[in-house]
């Protein structure tokens, strides 16, 4: 399977602290990391690392940030010739603390992470793919990719991350066949009256519990996987492992036909679990993404 991913490419700068300071308070930064982030960019490279085909479609700034960050992605074989470069624009930076728990709080500096709009978009895109997967965009641009992607065939999964209460995305969601969402994520749909994510009807959820696991939601069934218990450094990433895991799992295809994606819930087993085990890999780690393959993926699960 050749994946699209298309939203947010980011510079991280990540401060590990034991925990986060009061008002008017001061913590030790015990370390700092400086590495690539952006959720499209997390899942584009975990798809790598687990086999597939994956290029990246969104924007960075015409700065040494920018070229470090593209630099990165390609070095692990993402496919980086769709990106936009804004000349005049800065790459987005955003600074992460993460506590003594693996808990983050995120100062974001969006810069020119969604630059890319319409007029960037190329014919060959889509040339030779078969999925497009949504992170966090502007409105505007998540309907236009996903109704593209549809129309011309292509399944379409979404994750739109911590802003989905703030941003209109109802028409993206129109095209959506698989949807992820994180449990608060989840509540602040279901209270916005845009859809049910416990009871669907026209897509597949993913609601992913952190530590507790996930859950698949069909129109018709549901399934939960406990998850993995392992001891978290930095929660940074997990959710975009996770949908790596989940969409490399179902690279068969047979889970989507032109009527949608399947209502049938075991279709969904096998992925929520290699999803769980991607996120808890990505829970140890320091940084927004990890090094996914399927031998660290084995190795995890028959360790745990």
């Amino acid at each position: 399977m050749s994946v699209v991913c298309a939203g947010h490419i980011n510079w991280d700068v990540t401060m590990h602290v034991d925990s986060l300071p009061e008002a008017d308070g001061e913590v030790q930064i015990h370390q700092l990391v400086q590495s690539g982030g952006g959720s499209a960019a997390n899942v584009a490279v975990g798809l790598v690392g687990l086999g597939l085909e994956a290029s990246l479609y969104g924007s960075v700034g015409g700065d040494d940030t920018g070229a470090l960050a593209l630099r990165e992605l390609d070095g692990v074989g993402v496919d980086c010739g769709h990106v936009f470069i804004d000349a005049e624009g800065t790459t987005s930076v955003k600074y992460l603390v993460v506590d003594a728990t693996g808990e983050v709080m995120v100062f974001a500096n969006e810069g020119a992470n969604e630059a890319f709009c319409e007029a960037n978009i190329s014919a060959e895109l889509f040339r030779g793919v078969d999925h497009l997967h949504l992170t966090s965009q502007s409105p505007e641009m998540a309907s236009l990719l996903a109704t593209l992607a549809s129309d011309l065939g292509l399944s379409v999964s979404f994750d739109p991350g911590r802003r989905v209460a703030d941003r209109g995305y109802s028409e993206a969601l129109a095209a959506t066949d698989l949807l992820f969402l994180n449990q608060r994520e989840a509540d602040l749909v279901a209270e916005s009256g845009t859809l049910s994510p416990t009871e669907p009807s026209e897509m597949t959820v993913v609601v992913k519990h952190g530590g507790d696991g996930a859950t698949v939601y069909t129109p018709t069934e549901s399934h939960t996987h406990p998850g993995f218990v392992v001891d978290p450094v930095d929660l940074t990433g997990a959710g975009d492992a996770f949908a790596a895991g989940f969409l490399a799992t179902l690279a068969d295809g047979e889970w989507v036909d032109d009527s949608g994606a399947t209502t049938e819930v075991a279709q969904y087993v096998d992925a929520l679990g290699v999803g769980n085990a991607c996120g808890a890999l990505a829970a140890q780690d320091v940084t927004a993404r990890t090094e996914l393959s399927w031998a660290a993926v084995e190795e995890f699960v028959d360790d745990v």
